[in-house]
């Protein structure tokens, strides 16, 4: 079993001991073992592997019972507590919890009540509107509960980046160690990036198509092969991904890695490029029409070469002008993680986080950061463990004692203060002002009207002490909707203010979205990106926040932390004089 699937198992733990109302500490604890386990970068049965249960103990969040657990998963496929667990709550409560909207103590009225146990059942009692009619219920939750039903309907659909992208890369892995294999590499939405996937696409180079075939659908992490044949195969790989995979003769790679990169908006416009140079374009290469003589497609430069056009990264193939930048060489040179100077958006155990702040500053130095801002949560945010007055002054004076220790890294100390419904933040000003860098976001009220809401985050905007706006819109991809609230008045009160606005790199969020990042950028607005990691192996996640801010044409000049250290704190700086 892998990451993913464990992750699973441990989330619906969560969900049934909350049904139970067991104690929230327990609930929580396996639910940030799943999140854990979710976005980990290593194999967890490679980590078992290396050391047994002493090595699960080194994942965050990881102690000897729930080492033992993984254990037994990793050994058996099962987990004894879970199926007695299952056994103990109706059958069907669990798929309830999975809809946005609907908690334990709704899923247990609606069981109780109407003897509700599918989402099936529960859209024919919303449309007999016998759901309004139980205590506390309305015809507005009743809205509320269809539009979780949709939310859950799409995320099942497609994949969001953060899942889909590792599920791809383990492939891969697997593949390019056969000597068939000359190159692999995924291809579609997700190599252009798009916060969500559907099937996944992956070409192969090779001479030796069937030797391919026969290595991909044999992989263990396959459960179900669709379809195999000599250059193509369909499986079924974890949580119901549909992968496929295409072997290319080498001469035409090139082509097809474009072809089968897309958009088909982007495609469409260079086989219009093509006809008016006589040019027949497709996945085998490039030909010429009267001829039939193929020019090029062994690499994608010659593809778009012949074309007159310079390499178009494929996080820009959107047909959002891409092209006709290309043709007028303006086209962005787009940020690379190699860019990035540190991470301004991260927690520590001083809140909800998992490690120390030394073990989260250790991480950053290996990673090459030249800083590190430390921005746990507020008082408001209590189930986070938000800091008191006192526990963030605390938080301070450990912060300049530890800067003191260390040479070539600067630890910021910061927060992420919460906004409140009527736009003051949680923090005095006296007391902002002791930090180095203020992040204010919004974890409550989401269902404020639009006017209401952008209203809210312009006036905390408009705080001296405000640097940063965390994940603007609130969305949690699949989970949350944004909230309601005017994004071009946010980003032009961001220009006029001198405030930053997060590109937070957590796959669930990837907020600001692309589009938004790129109007941000065409405003004049600074952006800056930010893992919102809990714990060491978060920090890793910085990697999507650096392909979203690529899908919004960012460069180097563009973003908040590619400065150094001093003109980062120049900048800090600067909206408080």
């Amino acid at each position: 079993m892998k990451n993913l699937e464990i992750a699973d198992l441990f989330y619906n733990i969560a969900e049934i001991l909350e049904i139970k109302e067991e104690n929230p500490f327990r609930v929580r604890s396996y639910r940030k073992v799943g999140q854990v386990l979710e976005t980990l970068t290593e194999d967890v049965f490679k980590i078992y592997e290396r050391g047994c249960l002493a090595a699960l103990q080194e994942i965050p969040g990881v102690g000897e019972a729930i080492a033992r657990k993984i254990e037994e998963i990793l050994k058996t496929g099962r987990l004894e507590y879970y199926e007695k667990l299952k056994t103990s709550v109706p059958p069907g409560l669990v798929a309830l919890l999975s809809i946005p909207e609907i908690g334990p103590k709704t899923a247990r009225l609606l069981y109780d009540r109407l003897k509700i146990t599918s989402i099936e059942e529960l859209e024919k009692a919303i449309k007999e509107h016998k759901v309004r009619e139980l205590p506390g219920m309305g015809a507005k939750t009743e809205d509320n509960i269809l539009r979780g039903i949709d939310l859950l309907r799409r995320r099942k659909e497609r994949l969001p980046l953060g899942v889909a992208q590792p599920i791809a890369q383990g492939i891969i892995e697997a593949l390019k160690v056969l000597p068939e294999a000359e190159q692999v590499i995924y291809a579609g939405s997700l190599r252009r990036m798009k916060e969500t996937v559907g099937d996944i696409d992956i070409l192969v180079s090779s001479t030796k198509p069937e030797a391919v075939m026969d290595a991909f659908t044999t992989l263990p992490q396959i459960t179900e092969v669709l379809s195999k044949g000599k250059t193509k195969s369909s499986v079924i790989a974890e949580k119901g991904t549909q992968i496929d995979v295409r072997v290319v003769e080498p001469q035409s790679f090139g082509a097809a890695i474009q072809y089968f990169t897309g958009s088909k908006e982007h495609n469409i416009k260079l086989r219009e490029l093509a006809i008016h140079k006589e040019l027949k374009i497709n996945e085998y290469g490039v030909f010429r029409v009267k001829t039939g003589e193929k020019i090029a497609g062994r690499t994608e430069e010659e593809v778009y070469s012949v074309l007159d056009l310079p390499w178009v990264p494929p996080e820009l193939r959107e047909d959002r002008g891409e092209i006709e930048a290309a043709k007028a060489n303006r086209l962005p040179i787009l940020i690379e993680i190699s860019d990035i100077k540190g991470d301004l958006h991260v927690h520590t155990n001083w809140s909800d986080g998992t490690h120390t702040i030394t073990e989260m500053v250790e991480r950053a130095e290996r990673k090459g950061y030249q800083y590190l801002a430390i921005t746990d949560h507020s008082y408001s945010l209590r189930i986070a463990g938000g800091l008191s007055e006192e526990r963030l002054k605390e938080q301070i004076r450990e912060i300049g004692k530890l800067n003191e220790k260390i040479d070539k890294f600067e630890i910021l100390s910061g927060i992420e203060v919460d906004i409140k419904r009527d736009g003051s933040l949680d923090y005095s000003d006296d007391l902002l002002k002791q930090l180095d860098i203020v992040i204010a976001a919004i974890h409550s009220g989401f269902k404020m009207d639009m006017e209401a809401m952008t209203l809210r985050i312009i006036k905390a905007m408009r705080n001296k002490y405000v640097n940063i706006i965390a994940h603007p819109t609130g969305r949690i991809i699949g989970e949350r909707d944004p909230y309601q609230v005017d994004i071009e008045q946010q980003i032009m009160a961001a220009a006029e203010t001198g405030t930053f606005l997060e590109i937070n790199a957590f796959p669930d969020r990837l907020d600001l979205k692309d589009i938004h990042a790129q109007t941000a950028k065409e405003k004049g607005v600074l952006l800056c990106l930010g893992t919102d990691a809990h714990n060491i192996m978060h920090l890793d996640l910085m990697f999507y926040g650096v392909a979203t801010a690529r899908r919004g044409w960012l460069e180097r000049k563009d973003l908040l932390n590619t400065l150094p250290v001093e003109k980062l704190m120049e900048k800090l700086r600067q909206k408080r004089s």
